[in-house]
């Protein structure tokens, strides 16, 4: 049984970072990039279950490159950061979008729910992250097809930035964004995320053991906003969207 390979005290992810990313959403980059927490009782591992609770629809698969740190690092430059990185490892940013309507600022169900941050199989040291694929396959068919050279800012860019002001300790991880063509998957589903030098991530998407209490909270929601979001920012489509699937 794997586990997840580092115990961070705390997950960071960039937002829009890819190109091919931005294209599909039709929007800009702001002049830098911008970031939401994952909470570690996110974590997951290579092999294991990824919950889509029961009552959701919308459990998007982002497959990423995760960012390892070695060293505490805190007000370092980009051409130094590399000193402060211990590894890199596959991750899976998976997206609850049900719950968009209600947490798109903070992201926290959206992005933060149990299982929804697998990291593996293993970490990798001395890994170069120039030049390399990044695929995500759902039952076997890719889904996913990007290259690391397509994000706007590289993984050193990305640990300076966030530690001008967030001291980032060892085995803290950075996710460093998704290419275009994240989609639903629905439970049975096998989604594997591919990194060229880092190994395949494997997880099987499963349904929650229970519903989301309908007694407190918001609930999940299907709106225009969420169904554009899960289906890639497709926004023609609006109202002639593929049927759903449960």
């Amino acid at each position: 049984r794997h586990l997840p390979p580092v115990q961070p005290t705390k997950v960071i992810a960039v937002h829009l970072n890819h190109r091919s990313r931005v294209e599909e959403f039709r929007t800009t980059l702001p002049p830098a990039p911008t970031y939401f927490h994952k909470p570690v009782s996110a974590l997951n591992a290579h092999g294991g279950a990824v919950v889509r609770p029961e009552g959701c629809q919308y459990l998007n698969y982002e497959g990423e490159i995760a960012v390892v740190i070695g060293r505490v690092c805190r007000n370092v430059a980009p051409r130094d950061a590399a000193e402060y990185i211990a590894g890199y490892t596959v991750a899976n940013d998976y997206g609850l979008h049900d719950f968009r309507d209600t947490d798109a600022g903070s992201m926290l169900r959206v992005k933060g729910s149990d299982t929804l941050c697998p990291l593996g199989p293993g970490l990798v040291t001395g890994w170069d992250f120039r030049g390399k694929y990044l695929r995500t396959y759902v039952n076997g068919e890719l889904v996913q097809d990007g290259s690391t050279d397509e994000m706007t800012w590289d993984m050193h860019y990305l640990v300076a930035d966030i530690a001008r002001t967030i001291t980032l300790v060892p085995g803290d991880v950075l996710l460093t964004g998704t290419p275009a063509n994240s989609r639903p998957v629905h439970p049975g589903d096998v989604v594997e995320v591919e990194a060229e030098g880092l190994g395949r991530l494997t997880n099987r998407i499963v349904t929650g053991p229970t519903p989301v209490r309908d007694d407190c909270g918001a609930q999940p929601t299907a709106s225009e906003e969420v169904r554009s979001t899960a289906f890639g920012g497709d926004w023609e489509y609006r109202g002639i969207r593929p049927p759903r699937r449960s």
